[in-house]
């Protein structure tokens, strides 16, 4: 898709400085791009790159200089990055399907399937499930019995929704997301494991996306409810009854297990790991890799990784590690300080 310039940027509300009727056919990186490319510079490092850039229009933030040797137009925003999004969405769009069922698609007679809807070859829906308007269902998905899925969502082949779940509107699902797989629900009888029923269902609300390999296990007797907005990368576990608050971002690789609640607005990094059971407050960070065993009742950024460093010192200091209860002791002993009963302190 291409735009004109002066049309862009009155779309992004953002002051333009240079030629209006450039022609503007896509985005790139300021080393990449091409003089019917937008480029945007939102993080300092890259400002190098700026002064030999191609880029027909960049984006910069208000208040900053640009350096005088960039030939392109300016486009001056409170957040560059935050317009280049907008710009790429506008310039990128997602590319339309024609709507129907494929002939070798296994639909229910008793499902319920938009005339407006796209099916894929080998998708398979089963009794009572609801496609909403716009719906678009990439090949060799499963769709289960009374799963319902909003108008405008949108299924990359092979996305497994089992019996019963709900996925809400204008959500994005990727290849080999399974939705509603049995919790991790078991119980010992002295010598084996038996399996407890997980009736619960998932529950996705709105503008949520879910990334390519990500599992989101139903709930044992309540709902897993993934909210609003909701931003979820590859590869993450969330475990049966979890509530995942609404516009909270978790990055690849996370863990999270059943039964915790995690707020509004919080940011976790990637490989981090969340106990079950927790609570964890509305806008609070988490760096990655870090290791959450106990609810966090105030918001903040939180971290528990240990910083890299050579092998060999890391080395020296982990066996320093194994002293560090009898220094402890040797310290309260010189100190008069009594021990903690706190094993988290």
């Amino acid at each position: 898709m291409s735009m004109r310039l002066g049309d862009l940027a009155a779309v992004l509300e953002v002051r333009l400085e240079g030629d209006a009727d450039r022609t503007i056919i896509g985005v790139a990186t300021l080393r990449g791009a091409n003089p019917q490319h937008l480029g945007f510079l939102s993080n300092p490092r890259y400002r190098r790159d700026l002064a030999g850039s191609a880029a027909g229009a960049v984006l910069l933030r208000d208040g900053s200089d640009c350096p005088h040797e960039f030939a392109g137009a300016r486009l001056w925003a409170q957040d560059p990055y935050l317009a280049f999004a907008r710009a790429s969405r506008m310039l990128h769009p997602l590319s339309s399907v024609e709507p129907g069922v494929h002939p070798s698609a296994v639909v229910d007679v008793r499902a319920s399937i938009d005339p407006s809807a796209a099916v894929a070859p080998h998708v398979v829906i089963g009794a009572g499930a609801v496609i909403a308007a716009g719906v678009s269902i990439g090949s060799g998905c499963h769709i289960g019995a009374g799963v319902h899925i909003g108008s405008g969502t949108r299924l990359h082949p092979r996305v497994v929704v089992y019996d019963e779940c709900s996925i809400g509107e204008r959500c994005i699902l990727h290849s080999g997301a399974v939705i509603g797989a049995d919790g991790f629900g078991l119980a010992f009888n002295g010598s084996a494991w038996e399996h407890i029923p997980q009736i619960g269902r998932v529950i996705i609300g709105n503008d949520v996306d879910v990334g390519a390999n990500t599992t989101i296990d139903r709930g044992a007797l309540e709902d897993t409810v993934i909210e609003d907005g909701v931003k979820l990368d590859n590869q993450i576990q969330i475990g049966h009854n979890c509530v995942i608050g609404a516009h909270t971002a978790v990055a690849g690789c996370v863990g999270i297990a059943g039964s915790t609640r995690i707020g509004a607005n919080c940011r976790i990094g990637g490989a981090s790991m969340i106990s079950g059971h927790l609570e964890i407050a509305a806008g609070t960070e988490i760096a990655g890799g870090t290791a959450i065993t106990r609810s966090i009742r105030e918001a903040g950024v939180y971290a528990s990784v240990f910083p890299f460093m050579p092998f060999a010192q890391w080395r020296r200091n982990a066996a320093q590690l194994r002293h560090l209860d009898e220094l402890a002791r040797r310290v309260r002993a010189l100190t008069g300080d009594a021990p903690s009963q706190d094993p988290d302190e």
